[in-house]
């Protein structure tokens, strides 16, 4: 690997590498690829590798537990991708979703990912996931949820999941309450199963 002219743009668990080759980046996961806690993500040159926090890492949890829940609850067949990694050479595009999942059949790319963020700056992920062909994205940040259609060359916000019919994004939000999991996720069906 050639030495950064650069400095890095470090922000609190984040590092933004400029000028990063596909062959560095590819390198790079064969070595931390596995490594649990850290995630590459790339797009076009440029790395940023980040560690989530505990909060992180709870919100993305909580908000995965629900969508599986809701999945048994109305008989959807979900199939758990969990964070792997995903990229694509043509595109210069790779990244690890929060979580994933392939609706009906396993897949080779996910039809659905779930991104927490909870600091802005990093690399445009929605251009990496419309790159790489996934359609939808659920995205928490700010204490909301939105939902983003991929399968145009815009990021459509919408208000429905071709994958999670009839699931209301707002009252699922309600229900993201990491240090009350196991009750949240019981109210939550309970809401559900009311409507």
């Amino acid at each position: 690997m050639t030495t950064l002219i650069q400095p890095p743009n470090i922000e609190s668990q984040r590092l933004i590498l400029p000028n990063v080759t596909w062959q560095q980046y590819e390198s790079l996961l064969n070595i931390f690829g596995d490594r649990s806690g850290l995630k590459l993500i790339y797009l076009e040159g440029t790395l940023e590798i980040f560690m989530p926090s505990a909060e992180h890492e709870t919100i993305k949890k909580i908000v995965a537990r629900l969508l599986e829940r809701y999945a048994e609850e109305l008989d959807i067949p979900l199939h758990g991708y969990g964070s792997t990694t995903f990229r694509r050479a043509a595109t210069a595009q790779g990244l690890e979703p929060d979580e994933c999942y392939c609706v009906g059949t396993i897949k080779e790319l996910p039809d659905f990912a779930v991104e927490i963020n909870l600091t802005s700056g990093g690399i445009d992920k929605l251009a990496i996931y419309r790159g790489l062909g996934i359609p939808e994205v659920l995205v928490w940040q700010n204490n909301r949820l939105t939902l983003y259609d991929l399968r145009d060359s815009i990021d459509l916000e919408v208000v429905s999941s071709q994958f999670f019919p009839g699931l209301d994004f707002q009252l699922l939000a309600r229900y993201i309450q990491p240090q009350n999991q196991p009750q949240a996720i019981k109210d939550f069906l309970a809401a559900i199963r009311s409507k």
